[in-house]
């Protein structure tokens, strides 16, 4: 199957309406750039906020690109983890400087729901090129960005009582196996989640929405118009 295929049209709402989003602009059209002429014409039926109802797909991520956080996430990808499509689809939510996919170049893209054509993702050969292209970011760009890794390991701070940096990339490894040595020796520090149950770890994509959401905690402003709770 295509790639394009593959993807969800938008997301289904199974207790909502039937459609989701509005159909045909009615009355004299808006004036501006940032307005999509088809869509316009035709309706638009996306998983997008009221605020981008009829928008361009480049104005959206134009004007998302203007509030972006400073935080990144990062996974590898060394067994076409399906966890990652929900983990870009998680950082959309959050609204993530960027995603960036370590390892292999190809993932499966079902599972964020089309989100990744309004986050920025980026591809690094591995852990060390990743830590490297974070150190080294500009002043214009935010400065650098620290790696953190989250891995269950003695000496791995813990999410819940830690100082969260403002600038950060959260990186997280295959389900099962967890960081990979070379991701470990890349990162400039680890930390956990705290657990209760019986089992040794959570789902992949669980945790890097836990960690996105501590920083969100931290560092978002949550009293603007830029948070959407519905």
């Amino acid at each position: 199957m295509h790639e394009e295929e593959a993807r969800a049209p938008y997301d289904p709402m199974p207790h909502g309406p039937p459609e989701v989003g509005v159909g045909p602009w009615e009355g004299p059209w808006p004036e501006g750039d940032h307005w999509d002429a088809d869509l316009l014409r035709e309706g638009d039926r996306r998983n997008v906020v009221d605020r981008y109802r009829y928008w361009s797909m480049a104005a959206i991520v134009a004007d998302l690109d203007t509030r972006r956080h400073g935080f990144h996430v990062a996974i590898e990808n060394w067994q076409h983890d399906f966890n990652i499509g929900t983990i870009v689809r998680t950082a959309n939510a959050f609204l993530a400087a960027e995603v960036h996919i370590v390892g292999n170049r190809r993932w499966n893209r079902r599972g964020a729901m089309v989100t990744d054509r309004y986050q920025h993702v980026r591809h690094h050969p591995d852990a060390a090129a990743l830590a490297a292209y974070l150190h080294a970011l500009p002043a214009d760009a935010g400065g650098p960005v620290r790696l953190l890794g989250i891995d269950n390991l003695p000496g791995s701070l813990h999410l819940e009582t830690m100082d969260l940096p403002e600038r950060v990339c959260f990186l997280f490894g295959q389900e099962g196996p967890g960081l990979s040595e070379g991701a470990r020796e890349a990162c400039d520090g680890t930390f956990s989640i705290a657990q209760f149950g019986s089992t040794r770890s959570i789902n992949a994509s669980s945790a890097a929405a836990i960690a996105m959401h501590s920083w969100v905690r931290a560092h978002a402003d949550l009293g603007g118009e830029d948070a959407w709770r519905g």
